[in-house]
């Protein structure tokens, strides 16, 4: 296993992160198959990682009981432990002691390593801050019920900027891969976080999982290269080969998949890619973009839709059912959109059209986007 600085912090991280997101069931999410995951975390444990991760809600809030299990026998002494307050559950300052107890108990812990502010946004994040979350998290540090207190992100970078300049955060966590750059907290979040210190955890590092398989027109460009690498360890190398970034988080499912991550970091290293390595990731995510039927980048300057459709979300999902060729992941992630600011609310009033640099038939969009997302309709390019 390759170890990594943890930003400023005096501590060496393993390169790969043991996510405990999409453990294997028995058909139902919270039906966790408790055997072979465990067989999973430890066989990681075993082979150098150090770093474990869950949350509240992951297997509809199974996770962190199976993971308090799994951890018996003298496993949680091997590990840093992190988990995450459900930021949507808060309603009172008297919420943050009642849940971090509750998942203590379940993960049958005095302490928690790494303790984050789960899924900040900009709705979310000036709730935290009216309820003073990161003085009540200096608190519980003080008093050993957390060891640093972090967050975890999703949602555009000037949000990001916000956030991590609001205070000198240990870490952070981020969704980020070689197609998300400008997505989210992006490659200036990344560096940005870095250059205060401030410890980058790295999630989705293959997009949950729509990396995996490569459209034949990325397959021909990876089959190009002298190195032979599989899209997933691609993606990974990829990552690795940046300094700013801490440790990478990889939710998986089968044993084969842990020893298939575990090769990959064993092979990792900051500046490992050579330039034309560099050149073919940059020339797959063209790639990838082409295969996008909208020409949308994303820039927002469609918004605020004066009906409250998130324009680019929407379009987005609908562009990544396509290029990534997953219809169902694609769906799932439309629910994700609260209903009132999905495609289906489009009123087709054209404002937007108007201010689309791209010049994109936006209403002309949007219940083909619903039809197909929402309705299951065949998607069209």
């Amino acid at each position: 296993m390759q170890y990594r600085n943890f930003g400023r912090l005096d501590f060496q991280v393993s390169a790969l992160g043991f996510g405990a997101m999409r453990l294997p069931t028995h058909g139902k999410p919270k039906d966790i198959d408790e055997k072979t995951a465990t067989r999973m975390v430890r066989y990681a444990i075993d082979h150098g990682v150090n770093y474990v991760d869950t949350a509240y809600p992951y297997h509809e809030g199974e996770s962190e009981n199976w993971l308090g299990r799994a951890l018996g026998d003298g496993y949680r002494e091997k590990v840093k432990l992190a988990t995450k307050l459900p930021t949507w559950k808060v309603e009172t300052a008297a919420d943050f002691d009642r849940f971090l107890n509750e998942q203590l108990k379940k993960l049958r812990t005095e302490h928690i390593d790494f303790y984050l502010l789960h899924a900040l946004d900009k709705a979310r994040w000036p709730k935290m801050r009216k309820l003073d979350a990161v003085e009540w998290g200096q608190r519980v540090m003080q008093d050993g019920r957390i060891g640093y207190l972090g967050f975890s992100f999703h949602d555009e970078y000037k949000v990001f900027e916000e956030i991590v300049d609001s205070w000198d955060w240990p870490f952070c966590q981020i969704q980020y891969n070689y197609m998300d750059i400008r997505n989210q907290a992006g490659v200036k979040g990344l560096k940005r976080a870095a250059s205060k210190g401030t410890a980058v955890v790295v999630m989705e590092p293959i997009l949950g999982g729509r990396l995996v398989f490569a459209p034949e027109p990325v397959r021909k460009i990876w089959e190009r290269s002298r190195v032979k690498r599989s899209p997933v360890d691609w993606a990974l190398q990829w990552l690795w080969n940046q300094p700013e970034v801490a440790v990478v988080l990889s939710g998986m499912s089968t044993l084969e998949q842990v020893k298939g991550n575990l090769q990959s970091a064993e092979a990792s290293g900051v500046g490992n890619l050579f330039e034309q390595e560099l050149d073919l990731v940059r020339e797959v995510r063209k790639s990838y973009e082409k295969l996008s039927p909208i020409p949308c980048t994303r820039c927002g300057y469609c918004m605020p839709c004066p009906h409250g459709v998130n324009i680019p979300d929407n379009l987005t999902i609908y562009n990544q059912a396509i290029m990534y060729e997953n219809a169902e992941s694609a769906r799932r992630e439309y629910t994700f959109i609260p209903e009132a600011a999905r495609a289906s609310a489009c009123t087709q009033c054209r404002e937007c059209e108007e201010k689309c640099p791209q010049k994109i038939l936006i209403s002309e969009w949007m219940p083909q986007v619903h039809a197909s997302l929402g309705e299951g309709e065949p998607f069209k390019s």
